[in-house]
C-alpha cells in the first residue's frame, strides 16, 4: 500500500548501515511518515538499488542514491547515523530545505559542533548521544545524583559496545559524562580521565573517568558508577535490541515537525 503524500517523508542516511537498515525497514512499516530518500557515500555498491532490496527485503519505491541535495528536497525530515563530516554536510543541506534534522552521529568534535550550531538558525535539529528513553532517563538521574554527593564521591563511566564501533568514549558516555559535570558544576573538559595504562598515578581528585570496551555484537551498555570509600552507587542501562534508539529517532523526527528552528536534544523530545 502506497503511504499517504500528507505524511512526513523522511530520508535515511547511511541506509547500509545497521541503523540505516532498521530506519528504513521501520519508516516503511509506519502509518505516521513515509520512506522518501536513502543516501549512501559515493561509489557504495547499494547506490541505484532500490533500499528495501538492497537490505535483502521487499522493494519500497525508493532508489539508494549518492546526491543528499537531491534527496533532501522531496524531505521533511532526515534521520542521521553517519560520520561526523558526513553529519555538518547534511546539516547543511538540511537547513537549505528547512527539514528537521536528527542527528544520531557520535564523535562529533567542537568544529562540527559549531556549523551544526550555525545550521540550526534555519531549521530544527535534535542531536542527542542516544536516542533511547531508558538512556535520557538515566542522564537525569546521573545529574541528580552528582548534585547530591560532593567530591568524595569518585565518578566514573564505564562503556561497552561491539567490535565495529569506531569511536571511543561512546557518545552516550560523554552524555552522560556531561550530565555528572553539569551536577558537581564542573567543566568536563577540564575534569576528564579516559585511556589509563600503565603507571599513571593516582586518581586525579574531583575527576570524571571513562573506560571503553569493545567486543562481539554488544549493543551498548552503560555504567555511572559512584564510589567512595565503603560504598558505591552503580546507575545502569543495558541495550538488547537496537530498534530501541530507531524508535527514539523517529519520535524526535516527527516532534520536530511542529518546532521552531534550533538546537533540541531528546530531553526536550520526551519532556523531561
Amino acid at each position: 500500500m502506497t503511504a499517504s503524500p500528507d505524511l512526513p517523508g523522511i530520508v535515511v542516511t547511511g541506509a547500509s548501515g545497521r541503523m540505516g537498515r532498521t530506519l528504513t525497514a521501520m519508516i516503511a512499516a509506519s502509518d505516521r511518515m513515509r520512506l522518501v530518500g536513502a543516501v549512501e557515500r559515493a561509489g557504495h555498491d547499494w547506490i541505484g538499488r532500490d533500499a528495501g532490496e538492497a537490505a535483502g527485503g521487499q522493494a519500497l519505491g525508493v532508489t539508494v542514491t549518492d546526491d543528499p541535495l537531491d534527496a533532501f528536497a522531496r524531505a521533511q525530515g532526515i534521520v542521521d547515523f553517519t560520520s561526523p563530516d558526513a553529519t555538518v554536510e547534511f546539516a547543511a543541506l538540511a537547513a537549505q530545505a528547512r527539514a528537521v534534522h536528527v542527528i544520531g552521529t557520535t564523535g562529533l568534535e567542537p568544529s562540527h559542533l559549531a556549523q551544526i550550531k550555525a545550521a540550526a538558525r534555519h531549521a530544527v535539529i535534535v542531536r542527542a548521544g542516544n536516542m533511547s528513553l531508558g538512556v535520557n532517563l538515566l542522564t537525569r538521574l546521573t545529574r541528580k545524583v552528582a548534585e547530591a554527593l560532593d567530591a568524595d564521591w569518585d565518578i566514573e563511566i564505564v562503556e561497552a559496545h561491539h567490535r565495529l564501533k569506531v569511536d571511543a568514549p561512546s557518545g552516550t558516555a560523554l552524555m552522560l559524562g556531561q550530565a555528572a559535570a553539569e551536577g558537581r558544576g564542573i567543566d568536563l573538559g577540564d575534569n576528564r580521565e579516559s585511556g589509563r595504562d600503565g603507571i599513571t598515578g593516582a586518581r586525579n581528585a574531583g575527576a570524571i573517568g571513562f573506560s571503553s570496551i569493545r567486543g562481539g555484537d554488544i549493543i551498548g551498555e552503560h555504567d555511572v558508577i559512584f564510589a567512595a570509600a565503603g560504598e558505591r552507587i552503580i546507575l545502569r542501562h543495558i541495550a538488547t535490541d537496537r530498534t530501541l534508539f530507531a524508535r527514539g529517532a523517529l519520535r524526535a523526527v516527527l516532534w520536530g515537525q511542529s518546532q521552531k528552528p534550533g538546537e533540541y536534544d531528546m530531553m526536550d523530545v520526551l519532556g523531561l
